[in-house]
């Protein structure tokens, strides 16, 4: 049996500032060219060596019926491999080999014609498929029901915003059964709801054995979605295999994430306020549930172990967890004050303080953890807002998800050892 994607030691090469050479040329280029030409110079050889290896001996087999996630930073090439994949640019050396029809969504607008409608477009990617008038009309209304796009159905797409975009491309590429899937991270476009709507389509693809490639940067879909992932990393392949595995070595190259139970050196971690007399020298964080390998998770407990140096005996009042959101909205404000928590008395040397929050209230998504040890309402210790990203996946077995903004103190119970 043969996989239905193989990828041999592709390599893309893209040459940087070089005009091909069947472009037009003005007449001052041509006469700039003239005159370097005696010296062995000319506008073309100047530029001859700035390029840059896209992709790099990347390989991978995918077999019929896997659903397999591809991340990795911006610019690793994820989508110059989609782009050879879907046949829109061809290798610099190796080679491809799909086996069966292949339905793409790379970008907004991909393969529709700006100026026919569209219904003439679901048409238009149907043919290119290589399916039947017949086929089309068959799945015709069920496209256009799952784009909800019935009113403008018959309007030119250039009249469509990028939602609606991304609506009908989507609509159009599960719905025509291709036997492979490639999805760029398009979905990101849409809101919310339909967003839901595209995994919820995506599980249902994955089910009836078609194979699915898909480009996030949202590591929970990626989770929920694949059973096998292919990082790659400055156009190499850096790893493949389990999705829980790839996505952790993914975690742990990125600057500023906090894996599971992984402790976070926090002593150069600036800005960060108070006079420093005690420091916050560790940080870790964990959800001990091994169903998401440690991660914490919407409603779900998290447990923070912090390792605080104090530089001389002092007393504290305030020990307070924190997460903001990316926009440095402040979410969480978890405190010993807030929870009645005697005073304390730490002597010199290393102790490690806890915090557990029973259930989080958040949403998936990436959020960035924060400590503060002080003694109000005068002194800050250490003030350390920035520990570094933390990743909520949603609730095993749930979908119901909390709002993300709440009234009130969240409820937490706070530890020390010495």
């Amino acid at each position: 049996m043969r996989p239905a994607i193989r990828v041999e030691n592709v390599s893309k090469r893209f040459r940087l500032g070089v005009r091909g050479s069947g472009s037009y040329r003005t007449l001052r280029e041509s006469l700039m060219n003239l005159l370097r030409r005696p010296w062995g110079r000319s506008a073309r050889t100047a530029t001859d060596d700035s390029s840059i290896w896209a992709l790099k001996n990347v390989s991978a087999e995918i077999w019929s019926g896997q659903v397999v996630g591809l991340i990795g930073r911006n610019g690793a090439g994820k989508s110059t491999l989609l782009k050879i994949l879907s046949r829109v640019t061809e290798p610099t050396e190796g080679r491809v080999e799909l086996r069966g029809r292949v339905g793409s969504l790379l970008e907004v607008g991909t393969g529709f014609h700006l100026e026919l409608t569209g219904r003439e477009n679901i048409y238009l990617n149907g043919s290119i498929l290589g399916m039947s008038r017949r086929e089309i009309q068959r799945r015709f209304d069920d496209i256009v029901a799952f784009s909800e796009l019935e009113k403008f159905i018959d309007t030119p797409v250039k009249r469509y915003s990028s939602g609606m975009y991304v609506r009908l491309a989507f609509a159009v590429a599960a719905h025509l059964e291709p036997e492979i899937l490639i999805i760029d991270e398009v979905l990101a476009v849409g809101d919310a709801s339909f967003q839901n709507k595209c995994i919820g389509k995506t599980l249902e693809v994955a089910q009836s054995g078609r194979t699915i490639l898909l480009v996030s940067h949202q590591m929970d879909v990626v989770r929920r979605l694949c059973g096998r992932a292919i990082l790659l990393k400055q156009g190499e392949v850096a790893a493949a295999g389990d999705t829980n595995e790839v996505i952790n070595q993914y975690l742990a190259e990125g600057a500023g994430r906090v894996l599971p139970g992984v402790p976070v050196e926090t002593l150069r971690i600036t800005p960060r306020g108070g006079n420093l007399e005690a420091v916050f020298v560790q940080v870790s964080c964990t959800s001990l549930d091994e169903r998401t390998s440690g991660h914490p998770y919407t409603g779900g407990p998290l447990h923070v172990t912090a390792t605080v140096e104090a530089r001389r005996a002092i007393r504290f009042n305030s020990f307070c967890l924190q997460i903001f959101d990316r926009q440095r909205t402040r979410l969480i404000a978890a405190d010993t004050i807030v929870h009645q928590a005697p005073p304390r008395s730490l002597t010199p040397g290393t102790h490690q303080l806890r915090a557990v929050l029973p259930a989080l209230p958040l949403r998936p998504g990436i959020y960035v953890l924060g400590v503060c040890l002080a003694q109000r309402p005068m002194t800050v210790f250490d003030n350390c807002e920035t520990v570094g990203e933390i990743e909520v996946l949603p609730a095993p077995g749930r979908d119901n998800e909390p709002k993300p903004y709440f009234d009130g103190p969240v409820a937490c119970d706070i530890q020390w050892t010495d």
